[in-house]
């Protein structure tokens, strides 16, 4: 006699979030439990497939996201707010460090309205707790159409055995 096993198929979800240049971002998101898949690209603006060049540009109104697949039955969306505000600096407007351009905007593009409201309560909560001396600026808007970067972006700083990087 065999012994079978039930197995339920996990629906993934999507994040996307801006946080400055996509390459440590996406490192700080891969090494979340939970996270299935990452990749990084461009949302938010008015060019159609742009490219890297287009972007840095600051013309086509694209931030650089990080695109996050991840099981909600290893890890919250909310879980996954905090690592993006522990993560970088959500009160310097267009700039992150070095990086300086709307493409390094800090933003949360949400896909569903429960993304929403988590996302605008994690941002009450955390204006409430006086963490920060500024204005927290990060837009929280609509998820629009993800453009992938091109590859040679893709894991970027884990390809250069870079791995341990942060935001």
């Amino acid at each position: 006699m065999t012994e079978t096993t039930e197995t339920t198929a996990t629906k993934l979800e999507t994040a996307t979030f801006g946080a400055g240049c996509f390459w440590g971002v996406e490192e700080t998101f891969r090494g979340v439990p939970g996270v299935v898949a990452t990749a990084v690209g461009y949302a938010g603006g008015t060019l159609d497939n742009p490219t890297y060049r287009d972007v840095c540009t600051d013309r086509t109104g694209h931030a650089e996201v990080v695109q996050v697949q991840y099981d909600p039955a290893k890890v919250t969306y909310e879980t996954l707010l905090e690592v993006f505000w522990n993560n970088h600096n959500p009160t310097t407007l267009n700039r992150q460090g070095p990086d300086v351009g709307t493409q390094y905007r800090s933003v949360i593009f949400y896909s569903t309205p429960e993304q929403e409201t988590a996302a605008q309560a994690s941002k009450a909560a955390l204006e409430r707790s006086g963490r920060f001396k500024r204005p927290i600026v990060t837009e929280i808007v609509p998820a629009s159409t993800f453009y992938q970067a091109e590859e040679y972006h893709q894991q970027y700083l884990a390809k250069r055995g870079l791995s341990h990087c942060h935001i």
